[in-house]
């Protein structure tokens, strides 16, 4: 039984859910977003609740339950409240500029990496070495995110890199002589 899977996925007041052909709708102040919905869960709008359980009792019906309770309850945090990520830079000379929908980073390479920004994404940089990354969609936040970091990943000797808030970064001692 998933502990996760059990709880109903709450609607706030200004959204609106529904089920059409195979795909979930939901709708918010912030827009709309759609779900593929799989056979092997069943999926039912209930006033101001969405439920979701296991169409049968088989180990696969189970094993995604509470990963498509996860992805409908995203859909409602995303088109109410939105998800952004925040990423800093640390190292001499590195430094990050949002330029419309581009992103300049500059990383200690030869030339400067520019990135597009995604279609329904939202880049902010309120400093030179901070990049915010904001959307309603958690996958494709997450995603952009991953990509901009995987361009200098934090290494362990300086700490210099591309880093997520909050992320630890094990530091390691340099070569004794």
């Amino acid at each position: 039984m998933s502990r996760i899977g059990k709880k109903a996925v709450a609607i706030p007041s200004g959204v609106t859910a529904s089920i059409d052909n195979g795909t979930l709708t939901v709708k918010g102040p912030k827009g709309t977003l759609t779900l593929g919905l799989s056979d092997l869960i069943d999926y039912k709008v209930e006033g101001e609740e969405i439920q979701v359980k296991p169409a049968n009792d088989t180990k696969q019906a189970r094993s995604f339950w509470g990963m498509q309770r996860t992805l409908v309850s995203n859909l409602v945090e995303g088109v109410t409240d939105g998800f952004s990520k925040t990423l800093e830079i640390s190292g001499v000379g590195y430094r990050a500029q949002a330029q419309g929908k581009k992103l300049k980073l500059q990383l200690g390479y030869s030339h400067d990496v520019d990135l597009d920004v995604p279609e329904g994404l939202e880049v902010k940089t309120p400093d030179q070495t901070t990049v915010i990354v904001s959307g309603i969609d958690k996958q494709a936040v997450g995603e952009f995110a991953a990509n901009i970091r995987k361009w200098r990943k934090p290494e362990p000797y300086k700490g210099k890199g591309i880093k997520y808030q909050g992320e630890y970064v094990f530091r390691k001692e340099g070569k004794k002589k």
